[in-house]
């Protein structure tokens, strides 16, 4: 397989550090969570994970109804991705997400369509499947 798009992010001092781009644009601190018992006050690799699932799970909702009949404005979708850190077998841990898509512009039972097809190509959908249980909860407007 050959790639399309790579990048480099380099975090430094873990959960209560530092995460940069190979490019700079992404040069953030990262901190544990005060419901983890951290100081909070920066994001946490819980958020970023939800902000890359959801964007990349709308592009992939938009390209799958655009290959289709619907032709979706990049502003008809809207993705909430809820990351959830939690307590796996072993004392491990594992993630779990809930994505809540809606969609302007089509009907419900189309809307529904669509997603579960976004779901079988967007890359964070096939990255985590049978790891990371994911739930999906679709809205038509």
């Amino acid at each position: 397989m050959s790639a399309l798009y790579s990048t480099t992010v380099t975090a430094h001092g873990g959960r209560n550090g530092t995460a940069r781009s190979d490019d700079g644009i992404l040069d953030l601190s990262v901190a544990m969570p005060k419901s983890l018992g951290g100081a909070g006050g920066a994001t946490n690799p819980e958020q970023l994970f939800a902000a890359g699932y959801a964007a990349c799970f709308g592009s992939a909702v938009i390209h799958t109804a655009r290959s289709g009949p619907h032709k979706l404005e990049d502003d008809a979708v809207t993705v909430e991705a809820t990351v959830g850190l939690n307590a796996g077998a072993g004392g491990g841990f594992a993630l779990s997400v809930d994505l809540s898509v809606t969609i302007a512009g089509v009907d419900q039972g189309t809307a529904e369509e669509i997603v579960e097809k976004a779901h079988q190509t967007c890359p964070y959908s096939n990255a985590v499947r049978g790891n990371v249980d994911v739930g999906l909860k679709v809205t038509a407007r």
